[in-house]
């Protein structure tokens, strides 16, 4: 039996041209820009800032801003758009690049920056002259910010930073930091927050230490240190007090991304799946001659179809200002997981060749296991939507 050729996912219906248009734009500039170059980033451990200048010319960096900033002002099924084309070009450390940057960090500034700071930065961001990160996540509170330590106090010159951050992505080459600290009640698990905008070269503020990881290798991790680490008054992001809620507001925009990319990733290992099993010959005929590999390979295709709609009507509905929080959880909890699951199997088909570095399955499997991890792990996931239910 001869394997079908792989094909597009099918239209969603929430999709409008527009959104078509930018697929195209995302994967001609994969296709082009990304794949003949992206292994050597992989060894660099970095995405090269002139690249990330280039997609800022595109106008891919500012899909949701105002565009008296140089910003495209589309809406959340943009951003899905975008996360799930950047998934599919098989490296995940580039795809969370430029996510964190245009959706997990500057939403920040977008969201709770003054009309002096919105100026100051966002049309650098936009542009891709300025690479933001997002720095709320520590060694020993991750998922759960209200047991931060880093801490920020008032004094007559603005604002003192003292603590750490962990796993920061983009946190080695980056310009500009959105930093989360406790500002209020600086021990128990107080919720009183505040974010401030830090830039690269504030002295007090270091990297400590690129990290080396798994996956994700043209990411740049590192962990930052805020040693007396003073910013001026006007550095306060938002509210006082309040950057808890900011946090966890920009954690519904952030799961639908990553859920987008995952589902990205995933429908791309199945069609390398499909490609190498009907050519892999085995026991007189091809791999997809076995019916075994057909209806494994099937099922995941159902199962991604399923998630991937149910990420575009999340996104549809919170473009039209809807509450979605549960939806997210579960966005979030299935696709982490059934990611990793496609690329156990995709790469299990690949037989020997899967464990080999010069296949995409392998970097694609080991760039897949964070998924379930960062970003909400799937246990606290599953626990939003039991208080939910």
């Amino acid at each position: 039996m001869n394997a079908p050729s792989p094909r597009p996912s099918a239209p969603s219906p929430f999709l409008t041209h527009e959104h078509e248009m930018l697929r195209d734009t995302v994967r001609r500039f994969v296709r082009e820009r990304v794949l003949p170059q992206a292994d050597a980033w992989e060894e660099a451990g970095c995405v090269p800032r002139e690249v990330l200048r280039e997609m800022g010319a595109l106008g891919l960096l500012g899909i949701r801003y105002d565009s008296a900033y140089g910003g495209s002002e589309l809406d959340t099924l943009s951003t899905a758009v975008l996360a799930e084309e950047l998934g599919r070009s098989t490296y995940g450390g580039f795809a969370v690049t430029v996510l964190v940057h245009t959706d997990m960090a500057s939403p920040h500034l977008h969201h709770g920056g003054t009309p002096a700071q919105k100026a100051k930065y966002l049309p650098a961001i936009i542009r891709g002259e300025k690479i933001a990160a997002v720095a709320m996540t520590e060694a020993d509170a991750g998922s759960d910010l209200a047991g931060m330590r880093t801490t920020a106090r008032r004094t007559a010159d603005g604002w003192v930073l003292d603590g750490s951050k962990m796993f920061i992505t983009n946190g080695v080459h980056g310009d500009i930091f959105f930093v989360a600290a406790k500002t209020g009640e600086t021990s128990g698990r107080g919720r009183d927050i505040s974010m401030f905008i830090v830039e690269k070269g504030t002295p007090g503020f270091r990297v400590a230490r690129p990290l080396r990881k798994q996956g994700w290798l043209s990411s740049d991790t590192a962990e930052l240190v805020f040693d007396n680490c003073l910013i001026p008054a006007e550095n306060l992001l938002g509210q006082e007090n309040r950057g808890f809620y900011a946090l966890v507001k920009n954690l519904q925009n952030e799961r639908i991304v990553l859920g987008a990319q995952a589902m990205g990733e995933a429908s791309r290992a199945i069609e390398l799946a499909l490609e190498w099993t009907r050519q892999r010959k085995a026991f007189g005929g091809t791999l997809w001659d076995k019916q075994a590999v057909r209806h494994q390979l099937a099922k995941r295709l159902a199962q991604v179809e399923a998630v991937r709609a149910l990420v575009y009507q999340t996104a549809w509905r919170d473009a039209q200002g809807q509450q979605v929080v549960q939806e997210v959880s579960m966005i979030k909890a299935l696709a982490g997981t059934l990611v990793n699951e496609v690329m156990y199997d995709c790469l299990q088909f690949h037989g020997g060749m899967g464990y080999i570095r010069e296949t995409a399955i392998e970097r694609m499997a080991r760039d897949a296991r964070i998924q379930a991890i960062g970003g909400g792990a799937t246990e606290v996931m599953l626990e939003e939507i039991a208080k939910r239910m």
